[in-house]
């Protein structure tokens, strides 16, 4: 069954804007055309061989029969010759026209190495990277090559192998038996951090679970306001301070005041930072040190949020993040504008890091956990309605 959120995924970000489904059909359309064309011309090729083959037998003997006769015979050959022209010509031009009406399926492709070639083009164009793209195309060809085979099947193809990347890291964010638990969240500006806190504390509350919200994005007095309206519409309490004051100082007090309350979970945001910028990612390293000196297993996950419609620099965000804070996990959001998506799955391929969840969208529902076959088959295309 085809769930709310898939049909949103499908119709927000691949209907309106998957670079591969269009690669594609681009792609196999023109191979298909190449194909039917070079069809064509052949059966008619050999339709006009066995035309002149035949007018050459029959006036020969028509020749010979009126010679023999003593007849007219320029003129009988005339009406022979015209009346078989007439009669061949219809003949070819009649199943030339049959073989276009039956138009073999253009959805069929011959699976050699020029069609090798564009199926890892069309992967890597959409984001999924040279070597994810070449270790997809090289388990599907040793299946097929060689072989005719319909696009839906190919697409059967490139699901399952994109869905056996992604399976095994397809994981909910834990949940442990210490009390509380520490989620701390970080990204790039603009990723997304603060709605994905804001829709993850909704989610945890909604499944009873106590929940408290650390704004520790303290350079961006916009970001504390945002966490504020959805803490007081999820109605969970929120610890916050002025902007610019130490954001390891705000998360010390949220961890604190937590464990005083015996909350479930706690939610801690950051600022956005460029993962460049070693200064500021030194800061997300001090915000961890002074988590430990509270709680000392925590934080037990370390959530990096990331922006889809960056595409490439994303592997880059990923490297530099885990190399200093030691991600626990992923979340993607903003699927759905630009996004093209294949980068979820080159990050599923290199890194190993579980995906927790992806975003489609503002609304509550809009994130949701992560499914690696819906997800396929979304990027691929719905042919299995």
């Amino acid at each position: 069954m085809v769930t709310g959120f898939f049909k949103k995924l499908k119709n927000k970000l691949f209907n309106s804007s998957s670079k591969f489904t269009k690669n594609l059909d681009e792609a196999v359309n023109e191979v298909s055309k190449a194909e039917v064309d070079a069809n064509i011309e052949n059966k008619v090729s050999v339709q006009k061989s066995e035309k002149n083959e035949i007018n050459s037998k029959k006036i020969s003997e028509s020749e010979k029969s009126q010679f023999a006769q003593g007849g007219d015979t320029d003129q009988n050959k005339d009406i022979i010759k015209d009346g078989q022209k007439v009669t061949n010509a219809k003949s070819v031009v009649k199943k030339a026209l049959e073989l276009l009406k039956r138009k073999p399926d253009p959805r069929k492709i011959l699976f050699n190495d020029e069609f090798l070639e564009k199926l890892e083009d069309i992967l890597i164009s959409s984001d999924v990277g040279s070597k994810t793209a070449l270790k997809i195309s090289e388990k599907i060809s040793s299946k097929v090559y060689g072989k005719k085979i319909e696009v839906t099947q190919l697409k059967e193809y490139l699901i399952d192998e994109i869905t056996k990347i992604l399976e095994p890291i397809a994981k909910p964010i834990p949940i442990y038996k210490t009390a509380p638990q520490i989620v701390v969240v970080v990204g790039v500006n603009g990723s997304g951090k603060t709605t994905t806190i804001g829709k993850l504390a909704s989610q945890f509350k909604m499944a009873g679970k106590s929940v408290m919200i650390g704004a520790g994005d303290t350079f961006r007095a916009a970001a504390i306001e945002q966490l504020s309206v959805w803490a007081e519409r999820v109605d969970v309490p929120i610890i916050k301070a002025e902007q610019g004051s130490d954001p390891a100082s705000l998360a010390y007090k949220s961890v604190e005041r937590a464990v005083n309350e015996k909350m479930d979970l706690l939610f801690i945001d950051t600022a956005g930072r460029l993962q460049n910028k070693t200064d500021l990612m030194q800061e997300l390293v001090k915000i961890v040190t002074v988590i430990k000196k509270v709680k000392s297993e925590a934080p037990e996950n370390i959530i990096l949020v990331l922006d889809a419609t960056t595409g490439q620099n994303i592997i880059s965000q990923v490297e530099i993040f885990q190399q200093m804070v030691n991600i626990t996990g992923i979340i993607m959001t903003k699927l759905d504008g630009s996004a093209k998506g294949g980068i979820l799955i080159s990050v599923a391929d290199r890194f190993q890091l579980p995906i927790h969840a992806i975003g489609v969208g503002e609304t509550l529902d809009d994130l949701q956990p992560f499914d690696p076959e819906e997800f396929a088959t979304a990027l691929i295309g719905d042919f299995r309605e």
